[in-house]
């Protein structure tokens, strides 16, 4: 009996994959629930297991772009395994040795004095690319450089003076080019504005430097600053529900949870975990979600329902030594919070001078349902409860708060 498999829907809204990598070959004897081909989505890469045991024959190939619900490969049930395994499979007759087939010589283009000259068409084009029809290798009649010529012809990268000057070409993801689509289309079709602050990290630093041992001991995970971040923005969303909100259509749609969206790079590009309903969670239960959904993300092994939905995003671009940036709103959020690197600054307190651990904080909004009023009270709201993390995120009671 010969199997159809077809593409599974990896999700709604989703109508096409492409094939990333084949990890079996034609002809290869698979195991049902063997993972046969990985698939990348515009949101996530996803495996794809075999239905049913038998020879597979494969009808895409890698970089194809296939629907939702195509035929990429057929599996013939009633084949049987080949004795000895892979190895067995995997033996082929020596063939012998075929005579490399003689390389045919070039015909040698004589002189004249056409050569190296540029028909009129050839001219506009190598006109318009600012190229010397004298530096161009014509392929027509006694060497002629053609309408064709010109149009392949590559501008210079100016004089060369040694070393090596290769360059490659290789094809966009579906998950990258999506990535770019959308990031273009909310530069476009959003009034984005982003407002800056900065925090003093000096009490969060205290903090952990007294807490974080006991705390990894007790519950597994350790005490970052994600949790203070996270926990400090559901505070100032709850004060700014128009943050909490999206445009839908001539509609304003407004939120009462706080589904944190938070950015984590991962081997295919951005990825975009949700953790979902943060109002509800502590210390210890931020650190856990934000370990298990980075964990996943970096071993390829999210799921397009996690990284659904979000209502506000979260991006840490202070890993890899970002001072400030503009982050970019991930659609079709309202707003999202830039981290950057934390570094001894000079800073006056209470008169004099002094050095603290300061961060720059960036929130990029929507200023067509979020007004300046509240994009400022929000990332002030943000610094505040940083800055004064006991009082305000703790109510006062920092061993109750971390569960000790």
């Amino acid at each position: 009996m010969i199997l159809e498999m077809k593409v599974p829907s990896p999700g709604e809204s989703i109508t096409e994959v492409e094939i990333a990598e084949w990890l079996v070959e034609d002809g290869d004897y698979v195991e049902k629930d063997q993972a046969i081909a990985e698939v990348d989505s515009d949101k996530a890469t996803l495996e794809l297991p075999a239905e049913q045991s038998g020879i597979i024959t494969l009808k895409a190939e890698v970089g194809d772009a296939v629907e939702v619900g195509a035929v990429v490969c057929l599996i013939d049930t009633s084949a049987a395994k080949p004795e000895g395994g892979a190895a067995a499979a995997e033996q082929k007759k020596e063939e012998a040795p075929k005579e490399a087939p003689k390389k045919e010589e070039a015909p040698v283009v004589k002189e004249s004095y056409a050569t190296g000259s540029a028909s009129p068409a050839a001219k506009k084009i190598l006109s318009e690319k600012g190229v010397s029809a004298a530096s161009v290798k014509g392929t027509g009649k006694d060497g002629r450089v053609t309408k064709q010529d010109a149009v392949s012809a590559v501008p210079s990268m100016g004089t060369p003076s040694g070393g090596s000057r290769g360059e490659s070409r290789s094809k966009l993801s579906m998950l990258r080019r999506k990535v770019a689509e959308r990031l273009v289309s909310v530069k476009n079709e959003t009034a984005m504005l982003t407002t800056f602050n900065e925090v003093d990290m000096g009490p969060i630093f205290a903090l952990r430097k007294q807490y974080k041992e006991d705390f990894k001991n007790k519950h597994g995970v350790g005490l970052g600053f994600m949790s203070f971040f996270t926990l400090a923005v559901v505070r100032a969303l709850e004060m700014y529900p128009s943050v909490n909100s999206m445009i839908d259509g001539k509609e304003m749609l407004s939120y009462d949870f706080c589904d944190i969206s938070i950015a984590v790079s991962g081997p295919k590009g951005l990825m975009v975990p949700v953790i979902r309903n943060a109002e509800n969670l502590t210390f210890r239960g931020v650190e856990a979600e934000v370990k298990r959904l980075a964990i996943r993300a970096r071993e390829g092994e999210i799921t397009v329902d996690e990284m659904t939905g979000g209502t506000f995003t979260i991006t840490n671009g202070g890993v890899f030594g970002s001072m400030l940036s503009t982050p970019i709103i991930n659609p079709p959020q309202s707003a999202i919070l830039g981290m950057h690197n934390i570094v001894e600054r000079p800073v006056v307190k209470d008169g004099a001078v002094a050095i603290a651990p300061i961060m720059y904080v960036a929130l990029s909004y929507d200023h067509r349902i979020i007004d300046g009023k509240e994009s400022v009270g929000f990332l002030v709201a943000v610094k505040e409860a940083l800055e004064n993390p006991e009082e305000i995120l703790m109510d006062s009671n920092v061993k109750k708060a971390l569960e000790m």
